[in-house]
């Protein structure tokens, strides 16, 4: 992921928490929620010169890989902070 990409997400998240803070994600349909975003996804794609749908795209390719690199991460997190080994705290002898 690129630093615009980042710069993108970070611009788009802050966007949603202002206009989506009292919207339960696991209640609202995705469609819903996607309306909300549009007027910065629309100002975004304009900006870049291309059309709404075609954002639409980028946006979700870069929400996918943030979601990837984050697991990665966790996944990394916990590895690291948790042997395999057993001395994991929970696995007792």
């Amino acid at each position: 992921m690129t630093a615009e990409d980042r710069k993108i997400l970070a611009r788009i998240n802050k966007y949603a928490e202002e206009v989506m803070a009292d919207i339960d994600p696991q209640k609202v349909q995705v469609s819903a929620q996607l309306d909300k975003l549009r007027p910065i996804l629309q100002e975004i794609a304009d900006e870049q010169g291309i059309s709404l749908e075609e954002f639409f795209i980028r946006y979700m390719d870069m929400q996918s890989e943030a979601a990837c690199l984050s697991d990665a991460k966790m996944r990394a997190d916990f590895d690291s902070q948790y042997k395999p080994d057993g001395e994991h705290p929970f696995f007792y002898r």
